[in-house]
């Protein structure tokens, strides 16, 4: 996909004036990272939100992030500039998750920068049932757990520093405070969904399995690990049978998808609606304006679904 987009560009800009431009951006970013001066802010491009919020808390002043994927925009189908793939060979450090977003895998082995982290180095993705016959589907939501992301964090504090040595106390400082609020989120869940009247939710997408697994739940969602897949008649059929059978309250969707789905079957059962947010991006219909809050939303959300005693 961005070789074809590059091709078009080499017709309309010409060959030349591009390929100095790539030229270039690779020439910066294979600068020793050593030689960077300790108040020159590092660049990282980072694919999604959970990600680049990461970054942020850790690098604070220190970096400059590029979120590759705009608000509202659906990371999975996620198609790439190719001034953002210029963004990626100048980087001094690009933060992606291997296959949830095929163009940035590809702009990474494309424009090779000088340092690149790949998120499932640490995080090994698992596959998740996606439907009544236990259909398995690799699902890369691994930011829904906090445990998950503390491994993440210190990774990519680790990175940074490997970038710019002069300032890992900085990072790894950053790290720890940022661990400490993961690690509360953590049992904020724990305790909230420990004693609850059900443990099995609904939602318009399977991108909750590892929280569901973290806490002892079981996700029902209506369609797969793409949000836009539409769900045959029988899958349909399949949920409203288990939404009675499990005294199911809540259908929930999500903000970057239509909740017309989640409302025909809630309304077909006399079922309320609500959201349960993938955070995979934020926009003015987030309950929140950060990937903290936005938990907690769905925490509560979780709680009041599932009839949960404080």
């Amino acid at each position: 996909m961005i070789l074809m987009k590059l091709r078009t560009m080499l017709t309309a800009v010409g060959a030349t004036a591009l390929a100095s431009m790539l030229l270039t951006a690779c020439a910066q970013g294979t600068e020793n990272p050593s030689s960077l001066g300790s108040s020159q802010e590092l660049s990282v491009v980072v694919g999604l939100y959970p990600y680049a919020w990461l970054t942020e808390q850790i690098g604070g002043e220190l970096v400059t992030v590029t979120n590759l994927t705009p608000p509202g925009a659906e990371p999975h189908d996620l198609e790439l500039t190719t001034d953002q793939v210029a963004r990626i060979a100048e980087s001094d450090l690009t933060i992606f998750e291997r296959s949830l977003q095929p163009a940035v895998d590809q702009a990474v082995a494309q424009a090779q920068p000088a340092h690149s982290f790949d998120i499932t180095s640490v995080t090994p993705l698992e596959e998740h049932a996606i439907d009544a016959d236990g259909t398995l589907e690799v699902d890369p939501h691994v930011w829904l757990d906090p445990v998950r992301m503390q491994t993440i964090a210190a990774a990519i504090s680790s990175q940074l520093a490997l970038v710019s040595p002069a300032h890992q106390s900085t990072f790894a400082a950053n790290q720890a405070k940022l661990s400490t609020e993961l690690a509360n989120m953590d049992e904020a869940y724990r305790t909230g969904l420990s004693n609850c009247q059900r443990s099995t939710f609904i939602t318009t997408h399977a991108a909750f399995g590892y929280m569901a697994d973290r806490y002892h739940l079981t996700q029902v969602p209506i369609a797969g690990v793409e949000p836009d897949t539409d769900p045959s008649p029988t899958r349909i059929a399949e949920i409203q049978s288990l939404a009675i059978k499990d005294g199911i309250t809540t259908i929930f969707f999500e903000t970057l998808v239509s909740p017309v789905l989640a409302q025909s079957i809630a309304d077909d059962l006399g079922l309320k609606t609500d959201i349960l947010d993938p955070i995979e991006g934020i926009t003015k219909e987030s309950r929140g304006d950060d990937y903290p809050t936005i938990m907690q939303a769905n925490l509560t959300a979780l709680e009041q679904a599932n009839g949960c005693a404080a």
